[in-house]
């Protein structure tokens, strides 16, 4: 069966993170039980969405991992020129919500597990399929548990997340957390005697920026990545229900991405050292002011040596000769760091078409993901592989 086909069938489902994946992977495991694959599924609490879980090749014994996820982001408010959950193919481009990010590799990862069936491995091949990846990486962390409590864990996954089919070794790490500033409210005529939580917020955001100033001045750096230092970003804001009203209450939503050298956990107790400071101040108009900052997610970077079997392996699928590091978070950090499975993030397409509307993957990159995973499939009917480093 061929990926594009596949693709074509895959971005029908509309799996958007708010909704199920249930009939995604559904799909997935009957055409991987037509060959005689059998699936195991591990569901959400609720039950609605679960990630996918499969082996290929010898039981009991580590192997290569192929890993994507199956939600995508919604296209609600985006001016879409073709449907977003029906594959359009125009001037060697695949449209579609998805197709990059990342559709595509699972296409691709799918019929690779199906030709595997057909051969006699030496090393394994797993298919690692996952859910709310985009909004946090949520979902895959059950499947990481049941694989760290498992007899043995991959020796080595592949990330298919969209790089221009080159070898990232790395992305930073992400924690987003809301601070919540309690004020005074009162009349807006009288408003010197109330404490405006908004007014608190503000001097939040202001720590926040001095904080990314320090940062970019003083701060680690690796010249791998477009930002080379550690990033502090305030997102959302809201807070007030009247003009007339001094508001109460202010939510700031904000996130820290670093790099590998800077700890986020010293970052985050710097700005609750400045949200105190900012209380210690306003405390004089309401002692009960106050400023509570909350993670609300986190996920670890990934920085795999340049140098190591893992990169040095999937240089040799590839054809490539150096290495990169992105700049949006995968599932990889939490392989690496829960397992200690040596992670790679490799696949079609570019993410400056993710999220955006008629997002494509070419027809060339798609070949190129082909090729790299028949080149896998080469080594793993040959070859039993050993763990790298």
């Amino acid at each position: 069966m061929d990926s594009i086909r596949i693709l074509e069938k895959l971005i029908a489902f509309p799996t958007v993170s708010r909704d199920s994946n249930l009939d995604l992977i559904g799909h997935v495991a009957e055409l991987l039980e037509a060959k005689g694959v059998s699936s195991q599924f591990i569901h959400s609490p609720d039950g609605h969405k679960a990630n996918l879980f499969a082996t290929i090749g010898p039981a009991g014994k580590p192997g290569v991992m192929l890993s994507g996820h199956t939600d995508v982001v919604p296209v609600d408010g985006q001016d879409w020129t073709v449907p977003p959950f029906e594959m359009t193919e125009r001037d060697g481009k695949l449209f579609g919500r998805g197709a990059a990010d990342m559709k595509g590799f699972v296409a691709s990862a799918v019929v690779t597990c199906l030709k595997a069936s057909d051969m006699r491995l030496k090393t394994p091949l797993h298919l690692a399929l996952s859910y709310d990846e985009e909004v946090g990486c949520l979902g895959v962390r059950s499947l990481v548990e049941m694989l760290s409590a498992g007899p043995s864990r991959p020796l080595l996954c592949i990330v298919g997340e969209p790089t221009s089919m080159q070898v990232a070794t790395g992305h930073k790490g992400k924690v987003a957390a809301r601070a919540t500033c309690h004020g005074r409210e009162g009349h807006s005529a009288l408003a010197p005697l109330a404490l405006n939580a908004l007014h608190l917020g503000c001097d939040f955001v202001g720590a926040l920026r001095h904080e990314q100033a320090r940062l970019a001045r003083e701060g680690a750096r690796d010249g791998d990545y477009d930002i080379p230092y550690t990033t502090v970003h305030a997102g959302k804001m809201n807070g007030g229900v009247a003009l007339n009203i001094v508001p109460n209450l202010c939510h700031v939503d904000f996130e820290i991405r670093n790099v590998a050298a800077d700890d986020p956990q010293i970052i985050l107790g710097r700005l609750r050292g400045e949200a105190a400071r900012i209380v210690a101040e306003a405390a004089a108009i309401a002692p009960e002011a106050a400023i509570d900052i909350q993670v609300t997610n986190t996920y670890p970077g990934l920085d795999t040596p340049v140098s190591s079997e893992a990169v040095a392996f999937v240089k040799s699928l590839t054809g490539a000769n150096g290495t990169m590091k992105v700049a949006y978070g995968t599932e990889g950090g939490l392989f690496s760091r829960d397992l200690g499975t040596p992670t790679i993030v490799c696949g079609p397409g570019s993410m400056a078409q993710g999220h955006k509307p008629d997002e494509f993957v070419s027809i060339e990159q798609m070949r190129r993901c082909d090729a790299m995973l028949g080149k896998l499939l080469e080594r793993l009917a040959t070859e039993r592989l050993q763990p790298t480093g």
